[in-house]
């Protein structure tokens, strides 16, 4: 009886069909990546169709998974990156018609940036489920465009903070479901918090985009030589060659920056304190995978003052918000979490019990009732 319960169960699934646009190594994509991994785990069937050589190629190794690749790269040349954009989104969009006859399928667009393959479901009438990880309003015009479709286009929206959905005029079918770190990464953490004070080494996780400040992080190591920074940019060494050439950094001697990687487990491990600096007056973090990253490993961060990655920080108990502009305090507040060990102890364990909030399964059940739902 429960065999035969069990095979109704999965004939009753939906088969998720999921479009993200750029595969790579950043926040969006680690989250979708957990979720499919473990609804793939639950035996769904899964077409995924999204770029090469990103987290999501993992994937590949289930059975119960098809994947449909396509290039696609960002260009320094805006007009260039348009015109890449425009044309996997009509090639998305002819793509997905190919599930008009296929009952029971439901569409999983990740990121507001599929609008193609969202528009077809719409046309045929499928279900259409985004998974809303920016947030548009604090964005351009292209993206509250885009908002604004997917407002019309989705039959649900998964907001990542409730920061988030306040912006959205829609009410119905909106729900908060806030990201987590996976059981994976979380297993392979080593908190550890008087080695992790006595390491005295400031992590950065981000990308060579200025409003995520990596200049800024440069210049707080220049400032700061008794302590070590690491920068982690999600981009190739030779656009950080570039980049370093454009604005003439002189790199200083406490300072390593590291191209885009497979693993980031190891530099949480040698951390001491985690910055995310992004420019609150350019865009607004909606959740903060980074900041739960380190918490989860135990370590103190400084974070913007607005955004869902706001809500994760109390000041003086797991960390502290200070927007980049005032580069002077957060440079002050490193010094004296790096040189009070009471301090840090205190902000250290709590960091690690607030991130015990956020769990992988809670996630990933409440999106697959989500995507399951009739």
């Amino acid at each position: 009886l429960k065999q035969l319960m069990f095979v109704l169960m999965i004939n009753c699934q939906r088969k998720i069909i999921c479009f993200h646009l750029f595969n790579d190594y950043s926040g969006s994509p680690k989250v979708l990546h957990m979720v499919l991994e473990r609804i793939l785990k639950y035996d769904y069937k899964v077409e995924l169709i999204t770029s090469y050589n990103g987290i999501l190629d993992d994937l590949s190794k289930y059975p119960n998974l098809k994947k449909y690749s396509y290039i696609y790269r960002f260009s320094n040349n805006p007009i260039v990156t348009m015109s890449r954009y425009a044309m996997i989104q009509l090639y998305t969009f002819f793509f997905a018609f190919r599930y008009l006859s296929k009952k029971n399928v439901v569409f999983y667009i990740n990121t507001l940036l599929p609008v193609g393959p969202a528009l077809a479901g719409r046309i045929m009438g499928k279900p259409v489920v985004y998974h809303y990880h920016e947030n548009a309003f604090a964005k351009g015009r292209f993206y509250k465009a885009l908002c604004r479709c997917m407002q019309t286009l989705a039959s649900e929206i998964i907001c990542v903070s409730d920061y988030q959905r306040l912006f959205l005029k829609r009410r119905d079918g909106v729900v908060v479901t806030p990201n987590a770190v996976s059981e994976v990464f979380v297993n392979r953490l080593i908190p550890a918090p008087k080695e992790a004070f006595e390491r005295k080494r400031v992590l950065m996780l981000g990308s060579l985009k200025l409003y995520k400040s990596p200049l800024e992080f440069i210049a707080l190591a220049q400032y700061l030589p008794q302590f070590a920074f690491e920068l982690v940019v999600n981009d190739t060494q030779e656009n950080i060659n570039h980049f370093l050439k454009e604005h003439k950094i002189n790199i200083s001697k406490n300072l390593i920056i590291y191209p885009r990687q497979n693993d980031v487990v190891p530099f949480y491990n040698q951390a001491s304190l985690v910055l995310n600096l992004s420019d609150k007056k350019q865009v607004v973090e909606t959740f903060g995978l980074t900041a739960l990253e380190a918490m989860s490993t135990g370590l103190p961060v400084i974070v913007p003052t607005e955004g869902g990655i706001a809500e994760m920080v109390v000041d003086g108990e797991n960390g502290y918000k200070i927007d980049v502009q005032n580069l002077n305090q957060i440079a002050e507040c490193i010094k004296t979490i790096l040189s009070d060990e009471t301090l840090y102890m205190e902000l250290a364990q709590n960091a690690l019990a607030y991130s015990k909030r956020f769990s992988e399964a809670k996630m990933v059940n409440s999106i697959e009732m989500i995507l399951n739902r009739k």
